[in-house]
């Protein structure tokens, strides 16, 4: 029976230091490394070892997936990596610390840009220190300068339906290292999670969740690898 296994990156140094992060390229942190780790030593216990990857373009996405496929001794599986698994772009709000902007914006404000469903936050200004659209590694590529929730799961489904979803139809375990809202957008699909339900969802970081599926593609079962 095919599975799906969604791994959110390990913690990344902006996680550590509470800034808004989105497309900006940082590095996991010595514990975000112990996490993938950890996720990999525990899909190779459980003698779940997928058959085959995807990832963002993303280097804390990148290196999770990498750390955790060592770890279990898969680390030759193929793999594959795209944009359209990166995780929310956040505009404006980019790199800025996440208490200070709530300070200045209010709480309110700054929860409705962080977890509103099709609310984007600020649009990034052209040029500014963040903007990614001259990066090599997104060339020909429309980069966005924001997103909401909704412009993710615009980007993340048609990439699943097109690239994923023949892996499990032939039966294969799937694992997608990727990013909190790339995951929730799959995790909303899945599990018909509404759109005000959906930006309630907390996904951990280095916690492989596992969606056992039937021939058809229906959820059987959902679960962290841990409780199991």
């Amino acid at each position: 029976m095919p599975r799906l296994i969604l791994l959110r990156h390990g913690q990344s140094q902006w996680n550590l230091e509470n800034r808004f992060t989105g497309w900006w390229d940082v590095d996991v942190t010595e514990k975000g490394e112990a996490e993938a780790r950890a996720a990999g030593a525990l899909l190779k216990d459980k003698g779940l070892l997928p058959d085959v990857a995807f990832t963002s373009l993303q280097t804390r996405a990148i290196k999770t997936l990498h750390f955790a496929l060592e770890a279990a001794g898969i680390l030759w599986i193929p793999e594959t990596k795209d944009w359209r698994l990166n995780e929310r772009h956040y505009g404006g709000l980019t790199g800025l610390d996440k208490a200070e902007t709530a300070a200045k914006h209010g709480e309110d404000q700054v929860k409705i840009w962080r977890r509103s469903f099709d609310i984007p936050p600020p649009v990034m200004d052209k040029g500014s220190e963040f903007d990614l659209s001259a990066e090599p590694r997104y060339a020909g590529i429309d980069t966005p300068m924001t997103e909401s929730l909704k412009d993710t799961i615009a980007r993340v489904l048609p990439y699943y339906e097109g690239s994923i979803v023949p892996h499990l139809h032939a039966g294969s375990t799937v694992l997608v290292a990727a990013h909190g809202n790339s995951l929730r957008a799959l995790e909303k699909h899945l599990s018909g999670i509404s759109d005000e339900e959906i930006t309630g969802l907390e996904i951990p970081t280095g916690q492989p969740i596992v969606y056992e599926l039937d021939n058809d593609l229906k959820v059987l079962d959902r679960y962290y690898l841990s409780e199991r």
